[in-house]
């Protein structure tokens, strides 16, 4: 299946986080850096963000979910210009790239390719933007988190090393990459139900490219 679809339970939808999405997406981040932590991975606080660094990105409209139409969303990204002076210098350009920040995806969610669809929708976003790349910053340590990103189409471009920060493993991807595959795929409203024992199970398709209001705006 190609990196822009997606077989799930339920069909997802792509949108901004609003204020009234502020307590979900706090829950999802609380939850996926407990599990983090519980990995040994210091990428995020343990307990979570205050809703003082959240809110922000939402008031700004840089925040965005998959809405799975319950309280937790199924996934969430952030998508905007900053680049973290600490990481990205003159030199790097960094007016260059659109930046990845709270990729997060619901664990009852996990395994199904959710934060690929949303990284190559963000890289579509950077394309259409006159952004060549897509960049983010992980943790110095987690070398299997790394990994999820090199095969997602991200090149370690440097590591920072500073005593005060987890993060510091620089990678990013050319933004273009990805639009003459994902263009290329035609929205599928469903496939065939598929059959497990005697239940049968409906599968709905996402597909980033039918989000072009969330690209170009």
């Amino acid at each position: 299946m190609p990196a822009n679809t997606l077989d799930l339970v339920t069909e997802l939808t792509l949108r901004r986080a609003t204020p009234a999405d502020l307590e979900g997406v706090l829950a999802l981040l609380t939850r996926t850096a407990g599990w983090l932590n519980g990995l040994g991975v210091r990428q995020w606080p343990a307990g979570g963000f205050p809703a003082e660094r959240i809110e922000p990105l939402i008031g700004e409209g840089v925040m965005y979910l998959l809405d799975a139409g319950s309280p937790l969303p199924a996934a969430t990204i952030a998508v905007d210009g900053h680049a973290d002076p600490e990481f990205w210098t003159p030199a790097d350009r960094p007016s260059d790239a659109l930046y990845v920040h709270k990729l997060a995806v619901n664990r009852t969610c996990s395994g199904q390719g959710l934060g690929e669809v949303l990284l190559d929708w963000a890289a579509l976003r950077a394309a259409a933007h006159d952004r060549p790349y897509l960049r983010l910053d992980c943790a110095k340590d987690n070398a299997r988190l790394q990994s999820y990103y090199r095969k997602a189409g991200f090149r370690h471009v440097r590591t920072i090393d500073l005593p005060h920060r987890a993060s510091g493993a620089l990678f990013e991807r050319d933004a273009s990459a990805v639009i003459p595959a994902a263009l290329s795929y035609n929205r599928t409203p469903a496939v065939p139900a598929q059959r497990s024992g005697h239940a049968t199970q409906a599968w709905k398709v996402l597909d980033i490219t039918s989000h072009n209001e969330l690209i170009e705006c």
